[in-house]
């Protein structure tokens, strides 16, 4: 049976890809797929290390059933690019330090979260670390939108 790996990436791992493994990993376990689909989360850079997600983004994800508790923030490494099988940046700036660090025959499988979601919704998943409360439910708008199209991709790949 063919197994598929997703890594999340933003700068810390702390906001908005703990956020994407944990909505992920949520619809992937209603679907049945959780012994199918692999979903992790890194940040490009090593601010946060071991930290747990931003208490903003645990809370706003927990009103929503969502839960980050057990995840923890580490850096990118360069395994990552081979154990993965797609690699999805939270937004450009990301995108561009994955591409800088990627080997080119692992190029193809960086992306954008965002490229999952219905058109009209932006190409990136905004930072919210130092906005308010609106910024967090915004991430989670964009992230539940993106996250049931890539559900419906990764779906496909493993049936091809």
């Amino acid at each position: 049976m063919r197994k598929y790996a997703v890594l999340m990436v933003c700068m810390g791992n702390i906001c908005r890809s703990p956020t994407a493994e944990g909505v992920f990993r949520h619809l992937v376990q209603r679907e049945g797929l959780a012994d199918r689909i692999h979903i992790d989360s890194a940040g490009t850079h090593d601010y946060h290390v071991g930290s747990p997600p931003d208490e903003r983004s645990s809370h706003h994800a927990s009103r929503r059933g969502y839960d980050l508790s057990a995840l923890r923030a580490r850096q990118v490494k360069p395994s990552d690019f081979e154990r993965f099988d797609l690699i999805l940046a939270m937004d450009h700036e990301n995108l561009a330090l994955l591409e800088e660090d990627c080997p080119p025959q692992h190029r193809p499988k960086l992306r954008r979260l965002m490229e999952f979601a219905p058109a009209g919704l932006g190409e990136v998943v905004a930072d919210p670390y130092y906005g308010g409360t609106k910024g967090f439910e915004t991430v989670l708008d964009h992230v539940e939108a993106a996250c049931e199209g890539l559900l419906r991709h990764v779906r496909a790949e493993l049936a091809g």
